[in-house]
Formats: C-alpha cells, sequence, structure tokens
C-alpha cells in the first residue's frame, strides 16, 4: 500500500476528484493548505485581490498561496493509475502545478469492520 499526497491548485479540486471517482477510488482526504515553492509565491498564480498586507513578502510576491492537498490510500499495483490521473488533470506546464508525493504505508486498519491491510482500503 502507499499514500499519495498531492498538493495542487484549488480551481482544480473539484476535477481531480471527478476523475479519481471514476477511476475507483472514491476515498480520499482534502484540506485547504497555504505554502510556496522556491518561486516565493508570485502572485499571478491567485484568481483573488490580496489586500491583507501580512500575505505579501514583497513586490510581485506572496509569503504563501492557497492550495488544496488530497491523501489517498491505494493498494501498490495502482499507484501508477492514479499519479498519472492526478497529473493529467493538473498539469498545465506553469509555475504552481504542485507535487506529487508516494508514501509506503504500513499498516491499515478500518476501525468500524477491524479488517487490515488491502481490504481495509478497498
Amino acid at each position: 500500500m502507499k499514500e499519495i499526497t498531492a498538493i495542487i491548485r484549488p480551481k482544480n479540486i473539484t476535477k481531480t476528484k471527478e476523475i479519481l471517482d471514476a477511476l475507483g477510488f472514491p476515498a480520499m482526504n482534502a484540506v485547504r493548505v497555504m505554502g510556496r515553492g522556491k518561486q516565493k509565491a508570485i502572485l499571478n498564480e491567485v484568481s483573488f485581490k490580496v489586500d491583507k498586507t501580512e500575505l505579501l513578502e514583497m513586490e510581485g510576491t506572496m509569503r504563501y498561496i492557497p492550495k488544496r492537498m488530497i491523501s489517498l490510500v491505494v493498494p501498490d499495483e495502482d499507484v501508477s493509475l492514479v499519479v498519472e490521473a492526478i497529473m493529467k488533470v493538473n498539469h498545465t506546464g506553469q509555475i504552481g502545478d504542485g507535487k506529487i508525493f508516494v508514501s509506503p504505508i504500513e499498516k491499515a486498519l478500518r476501525v468500524r469492520t477491524m479488517e487490515k491491510g488491502d481490504s481495509a482500503i478497498t
């Protein structure tokens, strides 16, 4: 089992959720996050006016930029499918497209049924 964590643009969360659902992966966690890459959060990446001076760093940049972080656990054999789907939906070739991380999961347990391993996540 692997955990796939993706940080994506907020406007792509619905499309990403729909494609994962269509592929048979409806279960996920989604969180609103703030962050930035090495380019220091360029202002034209956001589609709203920034009025809060505490969010601004220097002319044309922000300290942090709003993103969405999704996380799901999938069987090993489905990792490539899920990662490719997330990449296809979120790739524009522009700064700020996001990041995807794949991490090993040692154990998964479903509390309600006490299932373990792959059966706990499917």
